[in-house]
């Protein structure tokens, strides 16, 4: 495995942190800056949406860009981004931070997506999938605890500037290890959008913003959840983000051995009717540290097992052009996420938060069902299953 797909995760964690970071520092930003919790839980919307809209337009307007220095550009974007929120001392200007920044993370993440699984071969590419998402998981090992943990002494502000180190840092490691890799031919918008035509690709995408969204309205505000369902608060919480940070990174390289194993949707069947266990069992599963710690790790296991399989089926679709898309629909889904566990927590409260994820995790299964049930694709995870015997017995 070509430690060059190891530095792309690094990149990875760097946007991801700042992605995630905001989960660990919500009470901090309440506040210092005096808004709501469901205010500063907006900055995750900011985000999201800001990534999920900017994805396929930045994709298509950096189209012509050589790979290396676009993943350069894009490291330090997403730099100024956190540097900007690192200055910031209102809520408006840390908007603005939050925004730029998803832009970075925008381009970064399905370039590095795509320039990963150019250097393996086609039977290694969920595992270079999970590699790439394996920086975004252990921004949750390490990011969101460590927002919480260090969140009361260097307030956000310390927090945000940390990310902005780590970014720079990644980008000057990159530039000097990574080859030069030549722009693919240029894709219009119109082309990178000509694959949502497909039924089935319109599937994968409502199942990957009904996953995301069922995941994150719960891990967005799990802070107050934890506190509400067994009282639990400070370094006992930050210890528990770790847990789930810990599985989440289990489950990411998990979920590409058991993609190249077994096929895409067998993997999304099993991971899918697990997540709507987990979910439906929180309110029981959350009322002491034990259990807490249990559940989390499970869950974070489960949830992030599910990017592999989904990437590859959208690549046995479509190609790589499906990537920047399935990267906005990951980023519309947890920026609805922020506004729709808002609006739980506003009528009927934050315990009710794990009966709206179970339900739409249900919603999820169907999806994945429907999907099985059709002939077309089960035909093409065994074709995709015989090439990869194919290749694997030439090359022995």
């Amino acid at each position: 495995m070509s430690a060059r797909i190891y530095l792309l995760g690094a990149g990875a964690f760097a946007v991801g942190t700042s992605a995630y970071v905001v989960s660990g520092v919500l009470p901090d930003v309440s506040s210092e800056l005096h808004v709501s919790l469901t205010a500063a839980g907006q900055l995750a919307t900011a985000f999201s949406l800001s990534y999920a809209i900017g994805a396929p337009i930045l994709s298509t307007l950096t189209g012509r860009w050589e790979r290396r220095t676009l993943l350069i550009a894009a490291l330090v974007l997403a730099a100024l981004g956190n540097l900007i929120a690192a200055l910031a001392d209102n809520y408006p200007l840390l908007i603005v931070g939050r925004v730029v920044a998803a832009f970075g993370a925008a381009v970064y993440t399905p370039a590095a997506t795509l320039f990963a699984t150019s250097l393996l071969p086609p039977e290694e590419r969920g595992r270079a999938v999970a590699i790439v998402f394996g920086g975004l998981t252990f921004a949750l090992v390490l990011g969101v605890p460590a927002g919480t943990l260090l969140g009361p002494t260097l307030g956000y502000k310390g927090v945000f500037a940390l990310i902005t180190a780590v970014a720079v840092l990644v980008a000057i490691v990159e530039r000097a290890a990574l080859p030069k890799v030549e722009a693919a031919p240029v894709v219009s918008l119109r082309e990178r959008f000509a694959g949502v035509t497909d039924r089935r690709v319109q599937i994968v995408l409502a199942m990957t913003v009904l996953a995301v969204l069922a995941a994150f309205s719960v891990y967005i505000y799990i802070v107050p959840l934890l506190k509400h369902t067994a009282g639990l608060t400070g370094n006992v919480t930050g210890l528990l983000l770790l847990l789930y940070g810990v599985g989440a990174v289990i489950g990411n390289f998990l979920g590409g051995r058991i993609t190249d194993r077994f096929g895409s949707l067998r993997t999304l069947v099993v991971l899918m009717v697990g997540i709507t266990a987990v979910l439906a069992t929180l309110d029981l599963t959350l009322t002491t540290e034990v259990g807490a710690g249990v559940a989390l790790v499970v869950w974070g296991m489960l949830t992030w097992a599910f990017n592999p399989p989904i990437q590859n089926l959208l690549l046995e679709l479509g190609g790589g052009l499906l990537i920047s898309l399935n990267a906005s629909a990951i980023y519309l889904g947890a920026g609805l996420s922020a506004v729709v566990g808002g609006l739980v927590i506003q009528t009927v409260g934050v315990g009710y938060l794990p009966v709206l994820a179970s339900a739409l995790s249900v919603v999820v299964l169907g999806l994945v069902y429907a999907l099985w049930r059709d002939p077309s694709l089960q035909r093409v995870e065994e074709l995709e299953r015989e090439e990869d015997v194919y290749v694997t017995a030439a090359a022995e």
